[in-house]
């Protein structure tokens, strides 16, 4: 009896100390990654983001996938995710008041931490203080990261799509880009021809994310020389004719499909299976608020069809 006590015991401290350990975000949980998306050079990232037919379908954390307990934005949240399928992670950039890129989508603070004010009002140190809240507005262990620490996170892990907001100077996100080796796992976010001519005249070989809604987009961009193998089309939050995918497939560009807001309902009413429809009808990259429910369509489509992909151990 005693022996059945003790092993009682053993069981729940295990269970307690693993559960802690995985909320707390430490050594021993879920920042050991599983899904890992292995890139040793921009090389092979172009290689792998080119279209083909046997082409590995994505999700992509919108603001990186938060969800109970883990809040937007936070390198623990893009952790917890990748644990379970290899992911793609949209974050977001500001620029703090000494002039460090911390990732944050909202100007001011008060959605998303226990701070107030602005973000371009604080240093980075005064950021570090305060605590992130999860999508409940409940406050979390888990601090501000900076653009650098999350790069630093990322190599062998991940693909982040950056959203450099408003006011923050390309160069500098390139920098850090450039300080951490990130090139073979980083894209950077552009809503414009124009931008990307932009980005793409301060770092040739740097991946860009561009709006591809028409065909005009797409004569845009060339006629900006943007090399096809440097682009990813953005397709807009809702299906796109058959045409158009297939002419933008045509260039080797895959597409991300935004089925955050309006398609992510349509699946949660009618069934999780739309995910797969969507992959089907020509997404390649579903950026989504519900990363595990479409995650889990898209494992099982990924199985039923036999897809590999050397990159992805």
């Amino acid at each position: 009896m005693l022996k059945r006590i003790n092993l009682f015991l053993f069981l729940t401290f295990i269970t307690v100390f693993l559960t802690a350990c995985f909320r707390n975000g430490t050594s021993t949980d879920v920042l050991a990654n599983n899904k890992n998306l292995n890139l040793k050079t921009v090389e092979e990232l172009y290689q792998f983001l080119t279209y083909d037919e046997n082409r590995y379908p994505l999700i992509s954390l919108h603001r990186g996938g938060p969800t109970n307990g883990y809040p937007e934005n936070a390198i623990e949240t893009f952790a917890f995710n990748a644990s379970y399928r290899p992911v793609i992670v949209e974050c977001d950039v500001q620029l703090t008041k000494d002039s460090a890129l911390v990732l944050m989508h909202d100007r001011n603070l008060e959605r998303t931490t226990n701070g107030t004010g602005q973000v371009d009002t604080k240093t980075k140190d005064e950021l570090k203080n305060l605590r992130l809240k999860d999508p409940n507005g409940k406050l979390t262990p888990y601090r501000i990261p900076t653009l650098e620490e999350a790069l630093a996170w990322g190599k062998g892990k991940v693909i982040f799509t950056l959203d450099v907001k408003q006011g923050v100077p390309y160069d500098l996100v390139i920098r850090a880009i450039r300080n951490q080796k990130s090139e073979s796992h980083t894209v950077i976010i552009t809503y414009s021809a124009n931008q990307a001519a932009a980005v793409h005249n301060l770092a040739p070989d740097l991946m860009l994310s561009a709006p591809i809604k028409n065909v005009s987009d797409l004569v845009r961009l060339n006629d900006r020389d943007i090399p096809d193998n440097r682009l990813i089309a953005f397709i807009g939050t809702s299906e796109a004719e058959k045409s158009l995918i297939d002419l933008i497939h045509g260039h080797g560009i895959m597409c991300i499909l935004g089925t955050l807001g309006n398609l992510d309902r349509q699946a949660k009413q009618k069934g999780d299976q739309l995910y797969a429809r969507f992959i089907e009808n020509g997404a390649d990259i579903l950026s989504t608020d519900r990363p595990i429910e479409a995650g889990r369509i898209l494992d099982f489509y990924i199985k039923k069809r036999n897809i590999t992909s050397k990159f992805i151990q």
